[in-house]
């Protein structure tokens, strides 16, 4: 890593396609790592933690290393449900429908993509939710 928040050229390469695929989306640097955002809120976050650095999202993830996390927004009633699985998802303290997953070689990318439109869903207007459609195929 070599700056705090630093991502993985390749999950970048996997998270772009997805996020920019949504109605007017765009992507800016956020405080640390990259973010998507449409309008002015946030959809999806990514970002490499260093538990020494970053140590309120490291006990978020329960990390003792550094990894890349993925931070989006989910309906309520499905939280539950994807933190029955376990890993990779994990429940971030910032608002009751924000939710965190751990990025690794494990990744199903397919998913990832099925869970960012959805948290594009849940923050865009309803004219632009309603234009999505099934979520941009998975690269590589």
């Amino acid at each position: 890593m070599t700056a705090p928040g630093d991502v993985p050229p390749e999950v970048l390469d996997r998270l772009r396609p997805i996020c920019l695929g949504l109605p007017e989306t765009y992507e800016e640097p956020a405080w640390v790592g990259i973010r998507w955002r449409i309008r002015k809120r946030t959809f999806a976050h990514v970002l490499t933690v260093d538990p020494d650095r970053q140590p309120v999202h490291a006990r978020a993830a329960a990390l003792d290393r550094p990894a890349c996390l993925l931070t989006f927004r989910s309906p309520l009633d499905e939280i539950a449900g994807l933190l029955g699985v376990g890993h990779p998802f994990y429940k971030p303290d910032w608002a009751a429908n924000v939710l965190g997953m751990i990025v690794d070689r494990d990744t199903d990318w397919e998913e990832v993509g099925e869970l960012l439109t959805e948290s594009y869903c849940v923050m865009a207007p309803k004219r632009l939710a309603g234009r999505v459609g099934p979520p941009a195929p998975p690269t590589g």
